[in-house]
């Protein structure tokens, strides 16, 4: 049977205790004639400390007598490079120090995490050393120093790893929504703190005893600010070569499914729509505008696999609480200059969000100028992995867009939030959502979005509404996906249905419906009447409007045409009922089931 090593990172016991592992030691060599200090940026749980272990068991001279053992069925094995087990290896993990408390605790702890690392090194080479590395409790960076000069007594150099570079810089400019920038650039700029590490790490490369650095990290942010003191790091997150490096390909998933399926006893079939359900939820990532292969998270990958391998069904909840992307950092973003503009676009995805040059060097000073350009906030969603490259315009622009339905679900849980503050009020359009996902009717939902759900959209929001306005409202009152994959603007034969809303295959036994719903939407002077007159209007006066008549049989053709794609793509058969739904302003909403 399979074991997959799901929350585990250590390559030598994924690899001596026979876990599940997808090779990726071929980039390796690629990794090795790059560069020698090099920063490898990728969203938050996307298999970046793993690659930094298989990386320390390549290179570890103390490893040398296991390279076949590690290595020997891999694809590095067969041809391996001449620097394999040559070096001394050190590993920091910034995500250990903790940003919270006084700034004089936070480099304490930065401190103390690194003069443990500089100890664990000390043991595990303490063979090979002949000078005795001094510990400086209040000082780290004498510490290092001080290995460096053991290193220098060595036939060997020191290969440096440091994971997680930005975590705790991260936590502390944006960490539980709240903006801390000054916190921020003090710690930047306090003598013995983060600029001072990496002046003494770059020190240490020109040719005092380190000659390799790998550094893994979420965004540029923090590399951008301490650029004056570390300017050598070759940024190599966008080189197609390195797209797959964390990630696996939908082909190397294949067998796998079908393997714990056949375990489980399950149908045969159940393999494609496992995978199916996998592409919605897990898969769509794309790091280089020069390929167009995506791939899926590891993390939540395994997370699914194990879950359906222990109980041959699939989790109900796609996403792990204990991997839930922080919401914080969306509602930090939320609070820069047009950041909310910016997240309700990539919610609605038309127009898609685009740039002719993704920012790779950007601080926090330009991040919070209010006469910034889009250039800033849609390049650090793509850096957290809550946006997504998706090709290129006709003019080469580099698309973003929301990568799957896991990453969706931040987006309208945030937005959720925002517009309905009270729990009462999420609770009572639930359990309405709950109510129509039986039976059809969406007269309770339109009555509350008329009543409550619209009034919270400011006036700059009415004069710029338009369908893609209702269509996100509606979305975040009705999205589930428990029961559902949801689909904004799913393709279907060179068009985009608005909202398509198909029952999970684990759960079609469920009294449920499938849905596609269709969004119009009329200015008030389109029918010629104010707010108040339309509010004295009957639901039969209001459907009876010709504007309003016209836009219900334009959206019931469009719906006729979406049906006939979906059923000619879908393997199961549907319960499906067409909705088209027409706003007239803020003020009311008519619905008509095709």
């Amino acid at each position: 049977m399979l074991k997959f090593p799901y929350g585990n990172s250590d390559f030598y016991r994924i690899r001596t205790d026979n876990y599940f592992y997808v090779d990726r030691s071929s980039h390796i060599r690629v990794i090795e004639e790059t560069g020698d200090q090099l920063l490898f940026l990728r969203p938050r749980r996307f298999g970046k400390s793993l690659l930094l272990s298989m990386l320390e068991n390549y290179y570890d001279v103390l490893k040398a007598s296991e390279f076949e053992r590690l290595f020997g069925e891999l694809e590095i094995f067969k041809n391996p490079t001449e620097k394999h087990n040559q070096y001394l290896l050190m590993k920091w993990d910034f995500s250990n120090i903790n940003s919270q408390g006084t700034l004089a605790e936070i480099k304490r702890s930065l401190h103390n995490h690194l003069n443990n690392r500089i100890e664990a090194f000390m043991v595990h080479y303490q063979e090979l050393l002949q000078y005795q590395i001094r510990i400086d409790p209040q000082d780290a960076i004498s510490s290092f120093e001080s290995a460096l000069i053991a290193i220098s007594q060595t036939p060997y150099r020191l290969y440096l790893l440091i994971d997680e570079y930005d975590n705790f810089a991260n936590d502390l400019m944006m960490g539980q929504g709240q903006t801390s920038p000054e916190r921020y650039k003090t710690l930047l700029s306090t003598e013995g703190s983060l600029k001072a590490l990496f002046r003494a790490v770059k020190s240490a490369s020109s040719g005092n005893g380190l000659e390799r650095v790998f550094i893994t990290g979420v965004s540029p942010v923090l590399m951008s600010d301490i650029t004056s003191a570390y300017n050598v790091a070759e940024n190599i997150y966008s080189q197609p070569e390195f797209n797959d490096v964390c990630g696996f390909r939908e082909s190397e998933l294949t067998s796998v499914v079908n393997q714990v399926v056949a375990e489980c006893k399950l149908l045969p079939d159940l393999g494609q729509k496992t995978l199916n359900l996998m592409q919605t939820f897990h898969n769509g990532y794309c790091f280089s505008v020069s390929v167009n292969e995506l791939v899926y998270n590891p993390t939540l990958v395994l997370y699914f696999l194990k879950h359906l391998q222990r109980y041959c069904q699939f989790p109900q909840q796609m996403l792990d609480d204990n991997l839930a992307m922080d919401l914080g950092k969306l509602t930090y973003l939320s609070r820069l200059p047009n950041g909310k503009a910016i997240i309700w676009q990539a919610l609605n995805g038309t127009p898609p969000l685009v740039l002719s040059l993704l920012a790779n060097r950007f601080g926090v000073d330009q991040m919070l100028k209010t006469s910034q350009s889009n250039q800033f906030i849609v390049s650090l969603l793509y850096y957290l992995g809550i946006l997504t490259l998706d090709g290129k315009t006709a003019l080469n622009e580099s698309r973003f867009k929301i990568p799957n339905l896991v990453v969706r679900k931040l987006y309208v849980e945030h937005l959720f939030e925002m517009l309905l503050p009270q729990d009462t009020e999420r609770e009572i359009i639930r359990d309405m959502a709950k109510e129509f996902y039986q039976s059809g009717d969406l007269q309770p939902v339109c009555d509350f979005m008329e009543q409550r759900y619209f009034k919270v959209f400011d006036n700059r929001d009415y004069t710029t509404a338009n369908e893609l306005t209702i269509k996100t409202a509606f979305m975040t009152a009705l999205f589930n996906d428990v029961w559902y994959m949801i689909d904004s603007e799913k393709a279907c034969q060179r068009r985009y249905t608005d909202l398509t809303m198909i029952i999970r295959p684990d759960f079609r036994e469920l009294p449920l419906y499938d849905f596609i719903l269709e969004f119009k939407y009329l200015k008030l002077g389109e029918v010629k009447l104010s707010g108040e007159e339309l509010k004295k209007l009957s639901q039969t006066e209001l459907e009876a409007l010709k504007p309003v008549t016209e836009k219900l049989e334009e959206a019931k053709q469009q719906l006729l045409d979406y049906q006939r794609c979906l059923e000619e793509k879908c393997q199961e058969v549907l319960k499906l009922k067409l909705i088209s739904v027409v706003a007239v302003g803020f003020d009311r909403v008519v619905w008509k089931t095709i």
